[in-house]
């Protein structure tokens, strides 16, 4: 009998739209013979849509009103074999869908609970790394109250690292929230923006120089496996928003133009941070790459996890695994044979 799939899209991050086109995707992807899939996409709002209302949602690329709220909706993914939830930062990629899907006893794509918060809080991503011995830039924590209450220790923080450095919300993705600083005077305003979207910020020291940004998909859950190396080429000072989602302004090398030794530690590094962080089913880790001097050798710094990365046909994460030999069509039907394994 065919598997019935139940794929939850949009949702309330910054990532709405990317998500919906990545569910377009999956959809014309699943293989007719073998599953039955039935899209539901959760509004800006958190609100879960009726299926009449999903498939506008997914025609225009947007879902900014209406649905039922969660727990009208949450009996429903009882009547399916497994869950693809979809959905990119808080309230979808950080650990409370899949909470939710846990609690109801289905079986979903990609990582767990631990797995996801763990992977979604920029700090505590850190500090598992850390304890895994993954080389990571310096970084501080400061919360909101701290800001408020006693605003000259957190600008100490900011000095112990210097000038320039990242402002970043600890559970944003998308680089929403994100500020280059490059001037006391501009410190501020970056943490007024980072706090206003999370109580929780990061602030992360500068790489020397601009760094190669170099990326590895992984896939599988107790035994995963690495694609190859890619490489995202930008003119911007940052992989900012705008960057990031505007066609042209960024460009994917695959496989990435390095030496075969620095794309094996690569591979290696992004498996340790995977099995670390108790991820599941797939995820894509970025990574800075320093160029050495002279004698010096080149450093590599893990940035970022992504337990959902983006996933249309042109995403990264799809074009890793294509660049391995894997068609977008066998790449998502082994993620629902993965959310189907015993754990």
């Amino acid at each position: 009998m065919k598997k019935r799939i139940l794929l939850l899209a949009g949702g309330q991050s910054g990532e709405h739209e990317v998500s919906l086109m990545s569910a377009r995707s999956v959809l014309s992807a699943l293989p007719a013979d073998k599953f039955d899939v039935t899209p539901l996409v959760v509004s800006r709002q958190g609100r879960w849509l009726p299926p009449s209302d999903t498939g506008r949602a997914l025609e225009l690329g947007r879902a900014d009103h209406g649905g039922e709220n969660l727990l009208k909706q949450a009996a429903h993914v009882q009547g399916y074999d497994l869950v693809f939830p979809l959905l990119h930062g808080p309230n979808g990629e950080d650990g409370t869908v899949q909470g939710l899907l846990t609690l109801a006893g289905i079986p979903y794509v990609g990582s767990g609970v631990l797995g996801s918060a763990a992977s979604m809080d920029k700090v505590m991503t850190k500090q598992v790394l850390a304890s895994a011995g993954i080389p990571q830039v310096d970084y501080r924590l400061a919360t909101r109250r701290q800001w408020r209450e006693h605003p000259d220790s957190v600008r100490d923080l900011a000095a112990e690292l210097g000038l320039p450095l990242f402002v970043k919300p600890a559970n944003m993705g998308s680089s929403v929230g994100i500020s280059k600083v490059r001037s006391e005077m501009e410190l501020d305003a970056a943490l007024d923006l980072a706090f206003s979207m999370d109580r929780r910020v990061i602030l992360e020291a500068m790489t020397p120089g601009k760094p190669r940004e170099l990326e590895v998909g992984i896939l599988g859950n107790d035994a995963p496996i690495a694609s190859p190396v890619g490489e995202l080429r930008f003119s911007a000072d940052f992989y900012d928003y705008q960057t990031k989602y505007t066609e042209g302004h960024a460009e994917m090398c695959i496989p990435a133009d390095v030496p075969a030794d620095l794309a094996e530690q690569v591979r290696s590094l992004a498996l340790r941070a995977f099995l670390a962080l108790d991820c599941a089913g797939l995820a894509r880790i970025d990574f800075f790459y320093v160029n050495g001097r002279g004698d010096a050798p080149g450093q590599l710094y893990l940035n970022e996890v992504n337990t959902m990365p983006g996933f249309t046909t042109t995403s990264m994460y799809p074009k890793l695994w294509e660049a391995a030999g894997w068609s977008y069509a066998d790449l998502v039907t082994r993620l629902v044979e993965l959310a189907l394994e015993e754990r």
